[in-house]
């Protein structure tokens, strides 16, 4: 920490929630993906960090939840202009698949295809070498996205760190499509390529899905309980018939083993909170219950090595910066319960 830094002064412009560290003297390395090949409703995602960026300087540093988070040291690492450009890429030839509704049997819409997941694939080496680099220097990373996508790479580097490693994911949706639209690194398919790709991950713990289909449902029953998922639907139904919210996260918390990594799609959200993410779904979590599943993860006992934050889209008209502000709150909090839950944690081998 800079002698002369104010915590209780305007934020600066020098980094992330105004903060002057550097990514090698922080405990916390956040790692910007500009990615959103596969969007297949609104789009935006691409915008995410930088507008995350921007929202952050206004969030106040004191957390009544975890306390000083900033004092361990938080840094982004600057947004890749070669990524973008990979998006821009693989967002166009997707583009002209998706409105033609697939390939099907056309040449040039299956070269597009093929295209777009070999930008994927370049894009998961990046995203996995940037993440096993900081780990190798004992830093928590994030992931800032982007699309659901961006975390592939991320997840897999962190599963050889952490053998056993379970994800607890936050969406509206169950992202275990296969290879949707005919992306294999679809925004929907994130949780599927996980489980085929990812031996090491031994539990996905799922809260909030509101929105899935039968191949999902079918891959859900047949996991043999590597894949829990708590419904919107069976939550709510609990909650309004008197039911505890503490004692939900509960019984989601005791499906996790002991290391763990979250993934947060924003329109796990109630969408007022998230209105211009790609695939906003009615339902949804507010602030306050994520606050409290997060803590009723940090106070069972369970670590927290990593973590994304996806799928948040600025407003395209410039009017509101409400995407950005909830998401960057977001991002704080999980970032202090991250830090929580590693006191004491013996470093990995």
């Amino acid at each position: 920490m800079h002698d002369s830094f104010d915590p209780n002064a305007a934020a600066s412009a020098e980094g992330i929630f105004g903060l002057p560290h550097r990514p090698e003297d922080s405990r916390i390395v956040l790692l910007p993906v500009p990615w959103e090949a596969t969007v297949s409703y609104g789009s935006g995602t691409a915008n995410g960090p930088a507008a995350i960026l921007r929202a952050s300087l206004q969030v106040d540093l004191l957390d009544r939840d975890t306390g000083k988070p900033y004092e361990s040291g938080i840094a982004m690492l600057p947004i890749s202009e070669t990524v973008r450009a990979w998006s821009d890429e693989a967002k166009g030839l997707a583009a002209s698949v998706i409105e033609n509704g697939g390939a099907k049997a056309d040449r040039a819409l299956l070269a597009n295809i093929d295209r777009v997941n070999d930008l994927g694939r370049l894009l998961n080496g990046w995203v996995a070498k940037e993440t096993r680099a900081w780990l190798a220097c004992d830093k928590i990373v994030g992931i800032v996205g982007g699309d659901h996508s961006v975390p592939l790479g991320a997840i897999a580097a962190m599963a050889d760190k952490y053998p056993g490693l379970g994800i607890l994911h936050i969406d509206a949706h169950a992202d275990l499509r296969v290879a949707y639209e005919g992306f294999t690194f679809s925004h929907a398919s994130i949780m599927d390529n996980v489980i085929r790709e990812v031996p090491t991950v031994a539990k996905l713990v799922q809260v909030g899905v509101r929105d899935y289909c039968e191949q999902e449902d079918d891959a859900i029953r047949n996991s043999a309980g590597r894949i829990r998922t708590f419904f919107e639907s069976d939550m709510r139904r609990e909650l309004l018939d008197a039911g505890s919210w503490r004692r939900i996260c509960n019984r989601i918390v005791a499906e996790l083993p002991e290391t763990n990594y979250i993934s947060f799609d924003i329109d796990g959200l109630d969408p007022t909170l998230c209105p211009n993410t790609g695939t906003p779904v009615p339902g949804g979590l507010s602030f306050a219950e994520i606050v409290v599943l997060l803590r009723t993860l940090v106070d069972s006992g369970r670590k927290v090595v990593g973590f994304d934050l996806v799928e948040v889209a600025p407003d395209p008209s410039a009017a509101s910066e409400w995407d950005g502000n909830v998401a960057a709150r977001v991002l704080y909090k999980m970032i202090g319960f991250a830090l929580m839950s590693n006191r004491d944690f013996p470093r990995a081998a």
